[in-house]
Parts: structure tokens; C-alpha cells; sequence
């Protein structure tokens, strides 16, 4: 993953701008103009919410996906264990972590249904790594859990995410492809002739223009392997936003940022021939194929003018890290709430571990997820946001509000201190959602909710799990 982003409206000429806050920069949003697109982005905004998962060789030494490697000194970037004296010989560790890797309790059907019961969407998996390390088939890389050189290889399964597309399509989820457009296992990403110094190409572009042109046809050959060999994929979620022409106003990663111009409007024209409709999320890239937005680890205050998505961890860490301690099931329908009654939409990341498993915590809160969602939902898809967005009472908890057709769903999230009676003046509400002859219902039939002189008061149920709790008015 890559730099959290904030995000800040620029009315003038009903354009919108988002500031990346390492950089200080605005960079436009621009809307599709494809009818395709459209069509599909507003039905992924209907949707809400959405699995991603960070799995690569990587897993076996359960440290950061990729970014071990990556010679920059932050926090993100520190190597350890063993081979952690000797960059080189970290490296060559790292790398023969292929040799090694096999999944042998893979269970993406599992995973599938889980996800499915769980509510869930849609799903993004990530195909490669910053790493290069391909989780699918390619032809054009070695560097892959098909390979022969990887034991995965001889499995019954030795495509990955061929295996996980089926298994979330066989259940009705959209299909969305993670890609790193960086890629440092690549000789003409990072040439072999010299050290790497940061997470850019450590050659010259301008003196070896021939050698970029080879790695752009490599990137484009490979992200068209994964439109035209894994059946219907929706989304192309592309990380690596530091890989974009160099300009005044690109934003600036890296020891020595240098023009990375791979070409993309060529690139999503050609993927759009083969998948029509697709959605493209070139993210932290100013233009026309960053076709939704992706504040990382973060909830915005309020609904933010574009299309979406905040992508979180489950956990602490986007890829597997044994002992990880998960967020409470609270806390996910928490920003669930949150984030579905800001406009945006919620992408949740599971770390699969090097055996092919989920945290059987995992599956609990997804289990206790689904359970919230089959009573609530209709609260959470296809709903837009309401005005005042969140009226906080204290460390008690908050209200938030969403609308769906006619009715609006008012959600109390609890706070710190557990109370069994709240109240919500519906006055505060704006002024297309006020009524005068409110009438509630608790989509929890434990909880007891009247109106009276405008205000609702709820008597709540013991709620051991603190989830949110919902209340339609009509």
C-alpha cells in the first residue's frame, strides 16, 4: 500500500482536487466519460463493501509485503532477522523465498463464502507485489508461484489467483485485480548492474530509454494477461502511484524521483477492449484512470465529492504477521457505519498466512459481520449520506445517518461508556430529511424506539458485541 491521502474540494469549475499530505499537492479528479464506466462505478458505489487480501512468498517470514527490500530508511522499510546485517544478502534471502513457498491448506472457496456471508461485494486481490512476485501464471516472468522453481508449482492449484477469482465469482462477487506497477525483481526496473538506492529505477531513463520502453512493454503485457486469461474481472486496483510522468506537480517518492510514463491511457483503452466497463483505480495519479479515490487506513470527516473507497486492515498489517492483533468486530461495523454514511465505500484486508489460512479470527468477525449485515444492511447498500454526517454525545457514543429512497436510517455507534437509553433530537437532521409525523422503526427488535415532540428515544438492548444499532424513519 502507499501513502494515506486527504481530501480537499476545489469548487471552482466544478472540478475536485485531492492533496496527497506528504506532498501538499491538489491533484484533479476527473470523471469518466466511458457510459460503461459510469454505469459500473455507480453500481460499485450501491455495493459499499469489499474484501481485499495482501498475500504473496512474503508470508513466510511474516514481515511488511515488499517494502523490506526497498533501500529507503523508514520505518516501513527496516529488514530483519538473519539475513538483516547484509542488504545483498537480504535480498537473495528474500528472492529464493520462492523456492519455498507452498500453500498446501489453500481454501479460496472457504474464503469465498466467508466473504459472501459476511456481506461483502466485491474483492481485490493482489496479483504482484512491489516485489514483482506473481500470484498468477504469467508468461513473462519467472518470478512466479507457478513456476517450476516454487513448490505452489506441483500443487492442484498452481495458478493462485485464477483458483481465488473463480472461487469469489462462483459467488457472485465482482472481481478486482491488485497490480504493482513498480516491479523490483525486473531487470529493467531495477538493472542488476547497479544497487538500488530507493523504490524508483536505479538507471538512468534518459540514457537507457530502449531498457524503460522494455519494462512498459512487460507491464503492459502482463496486466493484459490478467484481463484476457482470468475470465470477468471489474476493477484494476493499481498501486505504485510514485510510477507517472514527472511533472511540476507529480508528486515526489523516493530519494531520486525520476518520469515513469508507462503509457496508461493506452494501457486502459487496450484493457477496456478486453473487459468493457472496467474500473481502473490508478492511484495517487492525477488524471483520467484514477477513476475512484483511496484514502488508506483513514475515514474522512465528511462525504467527499468523487467516488471512494477507504481500504483498511482487518488486522494491523496488510500482509501476515503471526500473533497479529485484529480489531474488534465494534470497531469494523464502527467504521463501516462511518465510512457508508460519508458517501464512500469500505475495502477490509485479510492477510492470508504462508499455509493458505485465514486467522480463524478472521472468520469470526466476518461471521459476526454477516450476522449485523443480514439484519441491517438495507441501513448500508445502495444509501446515500445525510447531513449532519455524525452528532457525537460525548464518550456515549455518536449518531450517523443515512437514506435510502425515502427512508433514513439513523445509527447510534456506542462509545466508551455503555449506556441502555439515547435520544437524538430529529430537528438536527437536514432539511430534505425532516418531517413533521416521523414514524421509527428499530430494525432491532430488542431495542424500544417512540417519538415524541420530535425527538426519538431508543431503550437498547444488552449489546455485549457494542455493534452499532439502526433505526428506520419514514
Amino acid at each position: 500500500m502507499d501513502m494515506k491521502n486527504k481530501f480537499l474540494l476545489t469548487a471552482l469549475l466544478g472540478i475536485y482536487s485531492f492533496s496527497l499530505n506528504a506532498q501538499h499537492h491538489e491533484q484533479q479528479y476527473l470523471e469518466p466519460t466511458d457510459p460503461l464506466v459510469q454505469e459500473k462505478l455507480a453500481t460499485w458505489q450501491d455495493y459499499k463493501f469489499g474484501l481485499l487480501m495482501h498475500w504473496g512468498a512474503y508470508s513466510q517470514w511474516g514481515v511488511v509485503e515488499s517494502w523490506s527490500i526497498c533501500p529507503e530508511d523508514e520505518d516501513w522499510c527496516k529488514r530483519r532477522g538473519p539475513h538483516s546485517g547484509s542488504y545483498f544478502n537480504y535480498l537473495d534471502a528474500y528472492n529464493n523465498l520462492q523456492t519455498t513457498f507452498n500453500p498446501t491448506q489453500f481454501e479460496p472457496e472457504r474464503w469465498a463464502k466467508a466473504a459472501k456471508n459476511a456481506g461483502m461485494k466485491y474483492m481485490v486481490f493482489t496479483t504482484k507485489h512491489h516485489d514483482g512476485f506473481c500470484m498468477f501464471d504469467s508468461q513473462f516472468s519467472p518470478y512466479t508461484a507457478a513456476n517450476p522453481a516454487c513448490p505452489n508449482s506441483e500443487s492442484t492449484h498452481p495458478d493462485l489467483t485464477k483458483s481465488i477469482f473463480n472461487a469469489f465469482r462462483a459467488q457472485g462477487l465482482w472481481i478486482g485485480a491488485y497490480f504493482s506497477k513498480p516491479d523490483w525483481h525486473h531487470p529493467d526496473y531495477w538493472d542488476p548492474q547497479f544497487p538500488p538506492y530507493d523504490r524508483n529505477p536505479n538507471y538512468d531513463l534518459q540514457k537507457k530509454p530502449e531498457k524503460w520502453e522494455s519494462f512498459v512493454r512487460f507491464t503492459h503485457n502482463q496486466i493484459l494477461e490478467l484481463m484476457t486469461n482470468y475470465g470477468k474481472v471489474d476493477i484494476l486496483w493499481l498501486d505504485g502511484g510514485w510510477v507517472q510522468p514527472y511533472t511540476a506537480t507529480s508528486p515526489k517518492w523516493g530519494y531520486k524521483p525520476v518520469d515513469q510514463n508507462i503509457r496508461m491511457d493506452e494501457l486502459a483503452a487496450q484493457a477496456r477492449q478486453l473487459q468493457p466497463g472496467l474500473i481502473v483505480v490508478d492511484r495517487a495519479v492525477e488524471g483520467p484512470n484514477q477513476n475512484y479515490l483511496t484514502p488508506e487506513q483513514s475515514i474522512p470527516d465528511k462525504p467527499l465529492p468523487y467516488p471512494w473507497e477507504t481500504c483498511m486492515t482487518m488486522a494491523n498489517s496488510w500482509s501476515y504477521v503471526p500473533g497479529d492483533q485484529y480489531k474488534s468486530t465494534a470497531t469494523l461495523l464502527k467504521n463501516l457505519c462511518l465510512i457508508v454514511s460519508r458517501g464512500g465505500n469500505f475495502l477490509l484486508n485479510i492477510a492470508p498466512d504462508p499455509q493458505g489460512r485465514w486467522d480463524s479470527i478472521a472468520y469470526q468477525r466476518l461471521d459476526e459481520i454477516g450476522a449485523w449485515m443480514q439484519t441491517n444492511g438495507q441501513a448500508i447498500y445502495n444509501s446515500k449520506p445525510v447531513a449532519p454526517y455524525q452528532i457525537t454525545d460525548g464518550d456515549n457514543g455518536s449518531w450517523v445517518f443515512t437514506q435510502v429512497d425515502k427512508s433514513t436510517y439513523a445509527i447510534w455507534i456506542p462509545g466508551a461508556q455503555d449506556k441502555d437509553q439515547v435520544s437524538l433530537d430529529l430537528a438536527q437532521l437536514n432539511a430534505n430529511a425532516q418531517r413533521r409525523n416521523w414514524k421509527v422503526k428499530s430494525l432491532n427488535q430488542g431495542n424500544v424506539a417512540i417519538i415524541k415532540h420530535g425527538i426519538l428515544d431508543i431503550k437498547l438492548e444488552a449489546n455485549p458485541l457494542q455493534t452499532p444499532q439502526v433505526f428506520k424513519l419514514n
